[in-house]
């Protein structure tokens, strides 16, 4: 039996998805061999690639001029590529609303003067700051957000004001998950096992003047994003087949309807869960209403001992992984693309019976 599965990633894929990756394992489409044992050379894995990068293009309605690389070292590893590729005058400004935003300041002051422009740690990043008159320095090479925080369920509703400098974002956590305007951005990038695919691919997608070969001094040839770019993220052998499943996962989007489908499934199940802890006289949203997150949903009920009684009833009722990050504790549901309306519902449910039993 399948539960379900509100991790906050890796993730609940579509079921059909995994149904037709089951069906193709042992021989895909009359090659005789699986994707896992496909040369990355060759004429059939070319055609996945090919196709997964145009399905992702023409649901992201992504400009000519922009790279789709389909890399390794998950979203982490941009946090070094990205200041590596972009930092040419050594300084970068970071809006710091959460565990991965800092994760990525962090790493970008190894590489220049990395500038922390907006934190909201003040109030456990359980709100997104105003940006939209930030102290940005003018000589910053872009600007840095996540745009949708994981652990702490925010996420960006109106982009930062970066006065005419690169927009950098991590989209990890709501790839895929409602219609982007990628003109506003010069770097979106995500790990994919979210919303998107299997754990071990990184999607980077980068305007093709952020692509050069000035990139800063003993960058790995590895994370020079024009090597990549140069070589249809072919430069070595990809992750061939978290790459098929994305693939899959993008015709899967197109069939349910494509972006604007995906927000409004989205946002009929954020509302069922959030109109619930709003009523609530036990559980809690933790996130300020204005900067909930459509995908990550941490909630408590003020007593940890409660808080562990009820993520194990949930599990042992069917609904697994829902354990706040360690960092912040209580309870988190995630709720990305392939969650069902009625998980939720379920959820809803079981959350109801267990205030009436505990409240």
């Amino acid at each position: 039996m399948r539960v379900y599965n509100f991790s906050a990633g890796p993730a609940v894929l579509p079921e059909e998805v995994l149904q037709e990756a089951a069906d193709e394992m042992l021989d895909y489409k009359g090659t005789g061999m699986s994707v896992m044992e496909m040369s990355h050379r060759s004429k059939a894995y070319d055609a996945i690639i090919k196709d997964a990068e145009k399905d992702i293009r023409e649901l992201m309605n992504i400009p000519d001029n922009y790279k789709v690389m389909f890399l390794q070292g998950g979203a982490s590893q941009q946090f070094a590529a990205v200041p590596m590729n972009l930092m040419k005058n050594k300084k970068a400004a970071y809006i710091i609303t959460g565990q991965w935003a800092k994760k990525a300041y962090q790493e970008a002051k190894m590489y220049g003067d990395a500038v922390a422009v907006a934190s909201s740690a003040d109030k456990t990043f359980s709100y997104i700051p105003d940006c939209s008159d930030l102290d940005i320095p003018e000589d910053a090479d872009y600007v840095y957000i996540c745009e949708n925080n994981t652990i702490y369920g925010t996420k960006f509703k109106t982009l930062p004001n970066t006065k005419g400098h690169t927009l950098v974002a991590d989209v990890s956590s709501c790839f895929l998950s409602e219609p982007v305007d990628v003109t506003k951005y010069g770097v979106i990038y995500g790990g994919v096992q979210k919303n998107v695919g299997p754990a071990g691919v990184v999607i980077v997608i980068a305007r093709e003047d952020l692509i050069t070969d000035d990139v800063l001094p003993g960058t790995p040839t590895m994370l020079k994003w024009k090597t990549q770019a140069d070589n249809d993220s072919l430069y070595n052998t990809p992750p061939c087949y978290g790459i098929y499943i994305c693939g899959k996962v993008f015709k899967w989007i197109k069939k349910m309807g494509g972006l604007e489908a995906m927000k409004a499934h989205n946002e009929k199940k954020a509302k069922i869960l959030y109109d619930f802890l709003d009523s609530s006289k036990l559980f809690k949203g933790t996130v300020e209403p204005k900067d909930r997150s459509l995908m990550n949903v941490p909630f408590v009920t003020g007593n940890e001992e409660l808080d562990a009684k009820f993520v194990k009833e949930a599990t042992a009722a069917g609904f697994v992984n829902l354990k706040g990050h360690r960092t912040v504790g209580g309870m988190r549901a995630s709720i990305y693309n392939a969650m069902p309306i009625e998980g939720v519902e379920k959820l809803v449910e079981f959350m109801k019976k267990f205030e009436a039993e505990n409240g």
